[in-house]
């Protein structure tokens, strides 16, 4: 791909010299080399901040709604009541990214995440006890956030090189993995110290350092030559048109399906850690399994020095699904509980090798006035396809048995991406 957009902006995107060549343990370290774009840096660090400060949120709603009603099936409604408005404004916003200055969308959205989050603090601290206002901010929150996440993503192909997009992929993935390690282990210690409600708060606080960092990005309007539109639903329909007419794309959209629809057995943890490795502790064995895939997802990405200089980005998607789906079959096939979770952190790394590289196809493949609608379509399929998987796990779980349906869901998964890879070579073809 043609990367002569990014000359017009000097700041942002330097030569693309790789520099020496690295040695030693350095080969195999995490790659840095997007961290020397200053804006690039800004963009990366306001999302360790909220990272975190995210998880903090999301482990304080259900906590609180759990607290007023004692009733798992209406946390399992929040959840449900945050997905359809995430679809439907990811949808919208990735859209809206491709016709307005990014980086203007971008403070928008981040501003309504952090009231959201003010107001979550506010009717927590007045003691408001009402679920239908939890519910409500939820969905609002889910829809400035459903806005964000294409804008943000759409805009790292333009503040990096595009030899670089794997390794600014895996810096930012890393990044909100650890973020799913650390922020529910840091709510579940400071609840008992400082209350639920000055989770929100904190939350608030640290979406105001990503404000002031995204506010310090250069502008990001559309490409010089590129024909005004309005962000409407006919503009949605052609991203669609785009996808389907681009089978790289198309196929990078399909292995995720294909592997977490397919292979992603979260539902049946509580019931192996009931049942199959009750022995070792259920408390202990639940949180082992639900930690395993984050803390190996991180490790990955601490390693991507490893894999993010790889020019064959269709066969590191490939090998990797294939990979997530062996590693899978393992778990379910796995009676002890340690070497279950040694599959699962294995799973973890190959998700984060996929996720690198997925992200770096949409990024690459796509022209930079389709990236905002290309990422709204990711972050529907990231979002939709493990709650999809919820369903699919739950219902083959008690069918079929936990163990069964895990590792049936992961030997179907490796069956399901060599067919694809086979029957359309575009995938196998693709590098950079």
């Amino acid at each position: 791909m043609d990367t002569s957009e990014s000359s017009t902006e000097p700041e942002t995107t330097p030569s693309d010299a790789d520099g020496p060549a690295r040695r030693g343990w350095r080969r195999w370290a995490m790659d840095t080399r997007p961290l020397r774009r200053p804006a690039y840096r800004r963009l990366w660090s306001s999302t360790i901040v909220t990272a975190v400060g995210s998880q903090l949120t999301a482990v304080a709603v259900p906590k609180q709604i759990y607290d007023i009603t004692g009733s798992s099936a209406w946390v399992g409604s929040a959840s449900l009541a945050g997905l359809l408005p995430l679809i439907v404004f990811a949808l919208w916003g990735g859209a809206v990214a491709d016709t307005m200055d990014r980086r203007k969308l971008l403070l928008i959205t981040n501003v309504g995440i952090a009231v959201t989050s003010l107001l979550f603090w506010v009717q927590a601290v007045t003691g408001l006890e009402s679920v239908a206002a939890l519910m409500l901010l939820l969905a609002v929150q889910q829809a400035f956030w459903g806005l964000n996440a294409p804008a943000r993503n759409a805009s790292i192909a333009r503040l990096v090189p595009e030899s670089e997009l794997p390794a600014a992929n895996a810096l930012g993935s890393t990044v909100m993995q650890t973020g799913q390690v650390v922020g529910p282990l840091l709510a579940g210690a400071l609840i008992p110290v400082i209350g639920l409600p000055e989770l929100y708060l904190i939350d608030a606080l640290a979406l105001c350092v990503t404000v002031w960092a995204v506010y310090r990005l250069p502008a990001l309007p559309p490409l010089a030559g590129t024909a005004a539109r309005r962000a409407g639903v006919r503009e949605i329909v052609a991203g669609f048109r785009y996808i389907s007419g681009h089978k790289v794309l198309l196929l990078s959209f399909l292995a995720d399906i294909v592997a977490m629809v397919l292979g992603m057995p979260r539902a049946l943890f509580p019931e192996l850690a009931a049942q199959t490795f009750a022995p070792w502790g259920e408390g202990l064995a639940l949180g082992l399994l639900y930690a395993a895939i984050p803390i190996g997802a991180v490790a990955g990405g601490l390693f991507s020095g490893t894999f993010s200089r790889a020019r064959r980005h269709g066969w590191m998607v490939i090998g990797a699904v294939v990979a997530w789906g062996a590693a899978v079959a393992g778990f379910g096939l796995s009676g002890n509980l340690w070497l279950a979770v040694v599959f699962l952190a294995v799973a973890g790394v190959a998700d984060m090798v996929s996720m690198v590289f997925r992200g770096a196809i949409l990024l690459s493949a796509a022209t930079d006035e389709m990236r905002g609608r290309m990422q709204g379509v990711f972050t529907v399929v990231v979002a939709g396809g493990p709650r999809l998987a919820d369903v699919l796990h739950g219902t083959a779980g008690s069918a079929f048995g936990a163990r069964t349906a895990v590792a049936g869901g992961g030997l179907l998964v490796v069956a399901v991406m060599l067919a694809l890879a086979a029957a359309v070579p575009a995938l196998r073809r693709y590098r950079i």
